[in-house]
């Protein structure tokens, strides 16, 4: 996007002055990997890369929609009263199914609106630019409107976008971050009951990276469906001794006397990854709780080494970032994030070692995949929310 801002879009697009402007962020997850559908916990947190939105409501039943990021789409349109999913409408069908929801809910959107929405969450990096779509609308019609829909049936409704409108078979975490992140805050939440709690993350000697490789995930939503089918075989075997719902529900004590029971060696090593990923994920809490950075570091690292050797999600590109990564001087930590098979990897790295760091590891990469990774500084920062008109980006 140019230097101006998205409200002088808004007025070139829209020809009228915004009323309004809100943000919603991506999403990481710092640990806790392929542990939700196994009932387990994750722990996520919001970014500061985001999705801003600008609007102004309308006197009819119109909905208009611009996307800075996909101008060659133009304005897309649909009226209030047809509300179908449409492949024509491409990237609208994400508003579009959160409006739909949020009316058959019983809430009462008595017109349209027009936006203008601009992302700065790298595409296909596996930072969930959908979710934070999703729940941009929800706090942008919960705003024009008054509607006062409360966050976690947002949350719920923007779960139901992915499923059911767009036919993504995805869990609740993505929203949740998007919808509940707080500013320094890593949430640990239970995926099965929704219970969660924050964790203060105090990076004051140490920044976040993100390391996006570039490669699409063409086999992140077969090998997806594997892995599940994998756990849940595995499930079945254990239930034999076990009455147990979700592989999360184990210690490591109560699998390491138990997998006999799983016959196949590869599901096992799957359902190894599930109940220690899930063990690994409570301890970052407390140790983040009690100011251990450099143990919760090690927590992420053999995070990574158990998705790579036992869940084999990984691949090459992901293994080659994070294996430099933890070459370097100032790191604590380092591990994908996300489904695998592609998309991004993080690091806590100290201050002073971040523009070395970016430099060593995209050298490494680039001569051993072939092209190149972008490595950028996030920051941990609050939820979807209404903001001042002059922060919009």
């Amino acid at each position: 996007m140019s230097t101006r801002t998205l409200s002088n879009t808004f007025i070139d697009i829209f020809h009228s002055l915004p009323d309004k402007a809100f943000f919603a962020p991506g999403r990481i997850n710092l640990i806790g990997e392929h542990t939700d559908y196994n009932g387990g916990h994750v722990f996520p947190c919001a970014i500061t890369f985001g999705t801003y939105a600008v609007s102004r409501k309308r006197d009819d039943q119109l909905v208009r929609l611009y996307s800075a990021n996909f101008p060659d789409k133009g304005i897309i349109e649909f009226n209030l009263n047809d509300l179908r999913f449409d492949k024509a409408h491409n990237w609208a069908n994400y508003p579009k199914g959160m409006i739909r929801y949020i009316m058959e809910a019983g809430y009462d959107i008595p017109g349209g609106f027009e936006c203008a929405i601009h992302g700065n969450i790298p595409n296909g990096a596996g930072l969930s630019s959908s979710a934070s779509i999703e729940l941009l609308i929800g706090v942008m019609v919960n705003g024009l409107f008054g509607l006062e829909i409360p966050r976690l049936d947002l949350i719920k409704l923007g779960k139901q976008v992915e499923n059911e409108f767009i036919g993504v078979n995805s869990g609740i975490m993505d929203q949740f971050a998007i919808g509940m992140g707080k500013k320094d805050a890593g949430i640990l939440l239970d995926c099965q009951t929704l219970h969660y709690e924050y964790a203060p993350i105090q990076l004051d000697h140490h920044k976040i990276l993100i390391m996006n490789t570039n490669k699409r995930r063409e086999l992140a939503d077969s090998k997806y469906n594997e892995r599940r089918s994998e756990c849940e075989e595995a499930l079945e075997q254990l239930q034999q001794e076990f009455s147990i719902e979700a592989l999360g529900q184990l210690t490591e004590k109560e699998f390491d006397e138990s997998q006999h029971l799983i016959t196949n060696e590869t599901v096992r090593k799957r359902a190894k990854h599930a109940v220690y990923e899930n063990v690994r994920t409570i301890k970052a809490l407390k140790e983040l709780k009690a100011g251990n950075l450099d143990v919760f570091g090690q927590l992420m690292n053999q995070s990574h080494i158990s998705l790579r050797d036992d869940y084999e999600v990984t691949g090459i590109e992901l293994d080659t970032l994070v294996e430099a990564a933890w070459r370097q001087p100032g790191v604590l930590g380092a591990r994908m994030t996300g489904a695998g098979f592609g998309g991004c990897a993080i690091a806590i790295v100290a201050n002073e070692t971040v523009d070395s760091f970016i430099e060593k590891v995209g050298t490494v990469y680039q001569e051993k995949i072939g092209y190149k990774a972008d490595l950028y500084v996030a920051s941990i920062g609050d939820g979807a929310k209404e903001i001042e008109m002059e922060d919009v980006v």
